[in-house]
């Protein structure tokens, strides 16, 4: 009996195609940066500095919850630095080099050529993430997660909404030396009203600014989903009263849309003339 092989969809094939360019990308950008050790050792090492520094501090009622807040924190830092502000410079570089004029002239896609330089910047983001996490757990004793879904959804929303917002900000970034001042009103306001500090400290216009930021409901949906509660103390029962998880998720989705129509619209894929 002679069997046939079934036929694979085309849907399917052009999936498979689409997965192959974008590794193939992810596996170049990945060797570039394979060749800066010292970057590498700065990505990785940075969140065990910043348990072993606060596991060296002494005990402080001012830091509720030490190990949630360090992944928190890291996380928060993960997706300004090693993600935002990293990919603008390569994404930039890249095409002052004309590689990405060039590589849209082939067969891939926008959507493929942008995932594949991201790659290696998203890998090393989620990597502080992890290394945070156990680092937090076996020195400063963090308990599970409450809510390990929460957690990976606000990392994954977060690294959308900043992998666009790169994208977007190479239009404002004429050489990779501007990236510094390009990035810097993103960075600096995302720090500063993103969530890192209690809400009080803000006044009361500036916390209703902070709640539409992306980093902001990042920062939220982390802490309820390591802990159960806000850094404010509000339970997740009390938060999602007003709208909370769905308002947070609904305020992500947005910055997704809102990113996704400016990377389209304003991204640069050849040098200036």
């Amino acid at each position: 009996m002679t069997t046939t092989a079934r036929p694979v969809p085309a849907a399917l094939q052009r999936l498979r195609a689409s997965a192959r360019r974008i590794g193939a990308l992810s596996r170049a950008e990945a060797l570039l940066l394979r060749r800066n050790p010292m970057a590498l050792l700065t990505a990785l090492g940075t969140p065990i500095a910043g348990v072993a520094l606060l596991a060296a501090m002494p005990p402080s009622g001012s830091v509720p919850l030490p190990g949630a807040s360090v992944v928190v924190t890291v996380t928060a830092f993960a997706l300004l630095f090693p993600l935002y502000y990293n990919l603008v410079t390569t994404l930039v570089a890249r095409r002052e080099e004309l590689v990405l004029k060039r590589l849209r002239s082939g067969e891939c896609g926008d959507a493929e050529i942008l995932i594949g330089a991201a790659a290696p910047a998203m890998t090393i983001a989620w990597g502080q993430t992890i290394i945070g996490a156990v680092a937090a757990t076996a020195v400063l004793g963090m308990a599970i997660p409450v809510n390990p879904a929460l957690v990976i959804v606000a990392v994954l929303l977060g690294t959308v909404v900043f992998v666009l917002l790169a994208a977007a900000s190479t239009a404002m970034t004429r050489t990779v030396e501007a990236a510094q001042l390009s990035t810097l009103p993103i960075v600096v306001i995302s720090m500063v009203l993103g969530g890192l500090f209690p809400a009080g400290m803000l006044p009361e216009p500036v916390q209703w600014v902070a709640q539409v930021l992306p980093l902001t409901r990042v920062v939220d949906l982390l802490w309820l989903g390591l802990t159960g509660a806000t850094r404010d103390g509000t339970t997740a029962g009390e938060w999602a009263a007003p709208g909370g998880i769905p308002a947070a998720l609904l305020v992500l989705t947005a910055w997704v849309i809102a990113g996704a129509m400016a990377s389209r619209r304003f991204m640069r894929w050849e040098p200036r003339t």
